[in-house]
């Protein structure tokens, strides 16, 4: 069952909406599904879906929502990748990480849900490293996030497991950048990346020209194990 919720900001005078896919029975933990550049569109719904599937609950909040609330887009459709690419210059990420405080906040209030994870894509792969950093979050898992690099002196702040999926080929996160992120994270108890040779950015995605099917199936083979050691179920 899915629907749209209402979130209260952290702020407590402004709200914002997300999709919510509920599995069928009682919720095991839930995950916050963190959005890529094109909002949550039909990819990032699909994402909260198999996550119900899965038992968890599912909420994707609409982080854009102070630019242009609801917001849809296709990667595969030109002029709205680079309308995505617009939004992502003006998104206030630290406003965002808020955001994504406030639905976890949220989801353990009103839903009785103590066990939080969050899993996100492209910015939101970034965002959900520092959502690990700077919140209570409970695991987090970041596909392909960009420029984590400059993140690194927030590693200390990691004290909930972290998953990062690194395609080799990430047309957004080139080699140095990823060298930057073993050299950084390899040692840090909580975090565990995987790399993926050459495979390019966004290789994840539910649907359209950049999915690598086996690849997909392999990292988010991954995730699902890493959510059921960390959240239980």
């Amino acid at each position: 069952m899915s629907e749209t919720v209402t979130i209260t900001a952290l702020s407590g005078d402004e709200e914002f909406t997300a999709y919510v896919a509920r599995p069928a029975g009682s919720p095991k933990a839930a995950i916050v599904v963190i959005q890529e550049i094109f909002g949550v569109n039909a990819g990032i719904r699909r994402k909260c879906d198999r996550l119900a599937e899965d038992g968890y609950l599912a909420i994707a909040p609409d982080l854009f929502w102070r630019l242009e609330p609801k917001i849809e887009l296709d990667p595969d459709v030109e002029p709205e990748f680079q309308r995505a690419l617009d939004l992502m210059g003006k998104f206030d990420q630290d406003q965002g990480i808020r955001d994504i405080e406030a639905t976890i906040k949220q989801v353990r209030e009103a839903e009785k849900i103590a066990k939080v994870g969050c899993v996100g894509y492209c910015l939101g792969g970034r965002l959900a490293y520092m959502t690990a950093a700077r919140t209570d979050v409970d695991a987090s898992v970041g596909y392909y996030g960009v420029g984590i690099d400059g993140l690194l002196d927030e590693k200390h702040a990691i004290a909930h497991p972290l998953m990062l999926h690194v395609p080799t080929e990430d047309g957004f996160v080139d080699k140095d950048t990823q060298k930057a992120m073993h050299e950084g994270l390899n040692d840090h108890s909580k975090v565990t990346l995987y790399d993926y040779e050459g495979l390019d950015h966004g290789f994840a995605t539910e649907f359209g020209k950049r999915r690598a099917d086996e690849a997909a199936q392999l990292a988010d083979s991954r995730t699902s194990e890493f959510f059921a050691q960390h959240l239980g179920g």
